[in-house]
């Protein structure tokens, strides 16, 4: 967590050093007739349809997460074991920008969207890097927001769906950049902006806000492609009448703890197709602590199993009851097929934030079992899991309440963050980006002197009192854990030392494991088998976006986006303070850069 950015756009170099917490030079608000820069009309753009997203052809990258089932895996295999030491920049492209980049690189038929901080979007050619055109959008000038960053565009039919954080969608045309509508999601005056990637699910396009530290109630709001007209919103937090309000305790010191009781959808989530169910994450509860807004909390932490037809949340599992750690449950769990009690079922995957790993059962109808669940780093909290539901005990000295200093690992930002996890069905491992070895304390707060429907913070803590530590010096932080999905068994792990890992992670038919978010600013590709590092490349800055492949003229590409800022650079400063110098590395540049790999004949 950290103290909100300004949203006026900063221009940074190759590799710019402008703080995004500084004081911005005042920036004259753009023209809505001039928010598009066009250099060049895209021409034979591809139509993406359903089928397309299906099907998830390997040359493409249409999703965020590479395919509605969301494992980050490339069927490609022109880049591999043997030749990935032969990896070499082919082209770059300076987004001009500071602040954290989080946005994947989305390609159509050789035609590359990314997204940046401050809300532009970048068309590029995927071959050269030669720009179509440049969208600027026009926020307030007076917008503040948590986190400055967008983890993604949605591609659906001939246009290019880019979310704001003044809280809107907007459609634009994927050849030229023009905006041609807008529908209005959440309201940024109280917090509600949104930083998520958008998913195109059957002509609606779903995305949620973020705002849990703000007291929004969380939903997810699906819009028309065509017209921009809202088709349906689904609250995370059920109101009077509802399944699940009852796990909102009216006896509390907030009786109407339920209207500002966060749950924010702010990452985007998993489909499948072939059952028409949406899974989507649930966010943190708000204000943090759970002494204050007494029950299990539905849907907070948890994963919820929507109608894309009508929002109905027709399945659920939560991932720990009344959450007061900010473990956010945001990441959707992967679609894969499990073996469980000798039978292959349909599953789904999910390291969260709280440090467990959880194996669970998808049904045809949308209803989610549980099977099982492991500790994939330290966590203290948990007393004991029940092993049937999988619900928890929780060791009070590790949970936190009001008006008193409690200590918890891993962290608040858990064993792992927003990064993707990834899966590849040739070795049958699932890759993680991991943090171990931290922890935090804080002191919860009632604050009766703040309107949780106002916009101002309301989390239940002051940051400057947040407290985070190592637990045990000279053992590692950032790593990769590669776990079996049916012998539900770490296979082998890469510890990166004293860094954090906010790297998401690509996997390939190529046998490789492609992983960067360390503070030295390199990217790796890994043996898929083995964990043994086979290349390195340093970039400009540190990676937060996740990488991706395909294919252009029938060659591969690697893509990442570097670009340092939000948590990971704050987090970075305040675990470095703690070492040594020449321990920790704490000098790592900002500017936004696109970062393209080939393997040159």
């Amino acid at each position: 967590m950290k103290t909100p950015e300004t949203t006026k756009p900063r221009r940074a170099g190759f590799a710019g050093t402008i703080s995004v917490l500084a004081l911005a030079v005042a920036a004259q608000p753009i023209s809505a007739q001039d928010l598009t820069k066009l250099v060049k009309p895209i021409e034979n753009y591809s139509t993406v349809t359903k089928e397309r997203l299906v099907e998830a052809d390997p040359s493409d990258w249409l999703l965020p997460k590479g395919n509605y089932e969301g494992w980050m895996y490339s069927e490609l295999d022109q880049i591999n074991k043997d030749n990935v030491k032969n990896l070499k920049p082919v082209w770059l492209y300076s987004t001009n920008l500071d602040s954290g980049h989080q946005a994947p690189a989305i390609v159509n038929d050789g035609v590359m969207f990314v997204a940046t901080p401050y809300n532009h979007v970048l068309a590029l050619d995927a071959a050269t890097g030669q720009l179509f055109w440049r969208y600027e959008h026009d926020n307030p000038p007076d917008l503040a927001v948590m986190h400055n960053t967008s983890r993604g565009v949605a591609l659906w039919g001939d246009r290019v769906f880019a979310a704001g954080l003044d809280g809107t969608l907007n459609a634009l045309d994927a050849r030229t950049g023009e905006r041609l509508c807008q529908a209005e999601i959440g309201d940024w005056s109280i917090g509600a902006y949104i930083t998520s990637a958008p998913m195109p699910v059957e002509g609606n396009i779903l995305v949620g806000p973020s705002g849990g530290e703000f007291g929004v109630r969380g939903f997810m709001q699906a819009t028309d492609a065509e017209t921009c007209e809202q088709a349906w919103r689904t609250y995370s937090i059920p109101g009077p009448g509802e399944p699940g309000h009852e796990t909102w305790l009216a006896e509390g010191p907030r009786p109407d703890a339920w209207k500002y009781g966060g749950g924010s959808m702010w990452m985007p989530g998993n489909y499948d197709a072939e059952n028409e169910v949406v899974y989507w994450g649930v966010g943190n509860g708000s204000p943090w602590l759970g002494d204050q807004r007494p029950g299990d909390n539905l849907y907070v932490a948890s994963v919820v199993a929507m109608d894309p037809e009508d929002g109905e949340i027709v399945g659920h599992h939560q991932y720990h009851w009344n959450d007061s750690w900010d473990w956010a449950g945001m990441n959707a769990p992967m679609l894969i097929d499990l073996e469980d009690d000798g039978e292959t079922k349909p599953g789904l995957l999910t390291p969260q934030r709280n440090g467990y790993m959880f194996w669970l059962e998808r049904h045809e109808d949308g209803e989610i079992g549980f099977m099982d669940g492991k500790p994939y780093v330290y966590n203290n909290a948990f007393a004991s899991m029940d092993p049937e539901t999988g619900r928890f005990t929780y060791d009070p000295e590790h949970t936190p309440v009001t008006g008193k200093r409690v200590g918890y690992c891993p962290s608040l930002w858990g064993g792992k963050n927003y990064p993707y996890d990834a899966y590849n069905p040739n070795t049958g491992l699932l890759y993680v980006p991991v943090n171990e070895n931290l922890c935090n304390s804080f002191i919860g707060i009632f604050q009766d002197d703040v309107d949780p429907a106002s916009g101002q913070f309301w989390a239940g803590i002051d940051i400057p009192d947040l407290e985070v530590t190592v637990r045990e010096k000279g053992k590692s932080i950032g790593e990769i854990q590669a776990w079996d999905v049916n012998t539900r068994e770490m296979v082998w792990k890469r510890e990166y030392g004293n860094t954090m890992n906010w790297g998401s992670v690509l996997t390939t038919a190529g046998g490789l494991v492609f992983n960067a978010g360390t503070n030295d600013r390199q990217i790796r590709a890994l043996d898929a088998d083995t964990g043994e590092v086979l290349w390195t490349f340093p970039l400009n800055s540190t990676s937060i976006a996740p990488p991706v492949s395909y294919t252009v003229d029938g060659k591969q590409y690697i893509a990442v986006t570097a670009g340092y800022g939000v948590d990971a650079d704050w987090t970075n400063g305040v675990i470095g303070a703690q070492f040594e110098p020449g321990e920790w590395n704490t000098d790592v540049p900002v500017g936004g850069v696109i970062w393209v790999f080939a393997v040159e004949d």
